[in-house]
């Protein structure tokens, strides 16, 4: 295993992507191989990151939801097949007359078929979501199960059910559950107690070639998709249950359930619940999941043929630590940094008129917004302020120099009206 290697790689990134300081960490059947901090947990004090450093983890955060989801189905309610009526009768959204079509499946494999919505960040309670969900007229994709697409907004409902089954509230039954019998002693949902920790990440935001130092995100209802804090070291813990087929949280048969591949959305990659399964890699299964925020870029996994297990956490909005996690699960592999979870293959002989049916603006509710220009017989993208070329891929994608992957969606008159991006299909707006 080529540590060195690696590690000069890192240092690399962490200057070309302005990052004040990550932790890496990263275990084999329960035992560290590797484990390091990167650069300062503080600009202004210059205090150093460890392998206790805590972090935010934002969206990794999902996958604790869908874990209680499953430890819940074990104790004989709720099923993921249940409509999520049957446990929130209020459910209601104006588009969608077959309410009982939507599963807690669904909500669990971002799969609802509502496009991503403005977020709402004041809303502390889950019952003011199912509020808001049925006040306003939302943007509809497809049926439940025909498109994926990032929803935080149905994804929440599992933080609601959970409250509903148990009557704990859904922070208490994560924490009582699963962070305190693993003992994550440095993993929280709170705000308050964080204050009371030391060794704690200031989160940035590098912009216009300065850090502009971010409070820690209140969240409110998001916090069932995004709000726990951790470390890499906690984050081994969690992750020693995935391949441990003796641990006592979630028998066998349930928790490999998670990182069954349910609904493709790339060329070699899929999501299950609350969990990416990248299959057939080397001969091995990549399992992960990542998570941003302003101020935070993490990224968690394991590969269960192996019993690795390897978390990247950083301090800083847009961060490539989906790239160092990789690099990281490639060295513990033993094969080459470079290795990617596929490669799209390019077209060629693009005419002009295939060339202009990409051309558009794209957006989401959310606040996505991704714009394809052609200039000189060349696509280019244009995402927040900075411009890609691109490539024409041979399945209706379009593909950066640094291998990012755009897919579209046309209608039978090949006019695009979608594109995903990020994890979200973004609807053309023009």
């Amino acid at each position: 295993m080529d540590w060195a290697t690696f590690e000069k790689r890192v240092y690399e990134r962490m200057e070309l992507e302005h990052i004040p300081g990550l932790a890496i960490a990263v275990s084999k059947n329960g035992k560290i191989l590797y484990e390091k901090g990167y650069g300062v947990q503080d600009l202004e004090t210059q205090e150093l990151v460890n392998t206790n450093t805590i972090f935010g983890i934002a969206s990794v955060t999902k996958s604790f939801t869908a874990l209680a989801i499953s430890i819940l189905e074990t104790e004989g309610k709720p099923s993921i097949e249940d409509p999520v009526t049957k446990y929130l009768p209020e459910f209601s959204i104006p588009t969608i007359t077959e309410m009982d079509s939507i599963k807690i499946h669904h909500l669990l494999t971002h799969s609802t078929g509502l496009a991503p919505l403005k977020r709402r960040e004041e809303l502390n309670k889950l019952e003011e979501h199912l509020d808001y969900l049925a006040g306003d007229d939302h943007d509809i994709l497809g049926s439940p199960g025909e498109y994926f697409s990032y929803c935080n907004d149905t994804f929440l409902l599992l933080g609601a059910i959970i409250e509903n089954v148990t009557g704990c509230l859904f922070r208490r039954f994560v924490t009582e559950r699963i962070l305190t019998p693993l003992k994550m002693y440095r993993s929280t949902f709170s705000l308050e107690e964080l204050a009371k920790m030391d060794n704690v990440s200031t989160p940035y935001v590098f912009t216009d070639g300065h850090y502009q130092k971010q409070p820690w995100p209140p969240l409110g209802n998001y916090e069932v998709g995004g709000g726990i804090r951790s470390t890499v070291h906690d984050l081994l813990k969690y992750g020693f249950i995935y391949i441990n087929q003796k641990q006592d949280i979630l028998p066998t048969g349930y928790i490999e359930k998670m990182w069954k591949p349910v609904i493709q959305y790339a060329t070699n990659s899929y999501y299950g619940y609350a969990l990416e399964v990248t299959p057939h890699y080397h001969g091995v299964t990549l399992v992960e999941h990542g998570g941003g925020q302003p101020g935070v870029s993490s990224n968690f996994g394991f590969v269960p043929e192996e019993g690795l297990v390897a978390v990247v956490l950083t301090n800083v909005s847009g961060a490539p630590a989906r790239d160092i996690w990789l690099e990281a699960v490639n060295t513990a592999l033993g094969i080459t940094l470079e290795e990617k979870r596929s490669v799209e293959p390019i077209a060629e002989n693009v005419s002009e008129e295939e060339l202009m049916s990409y051309v558009g603006t794209y957006q989401s509710k959310e606040g996505s917004h991704l714009e394809i220009r052609l200039e000189d017989h060349r696509l280019y993208a244009i995402v927040e302020n900075d411009k890609w070329p691109l490539e024409v891929g041979e399945n209706q994608t379009l593909v950066s120099e640094n291998g990012r992957v755009i897919r579209f969606y046309f209608n039978k008159q090949n006019e695009s009206w979608a594109a995903f991006f990020g994890m979200r299909m973004l609807l053309k707006t023009e």
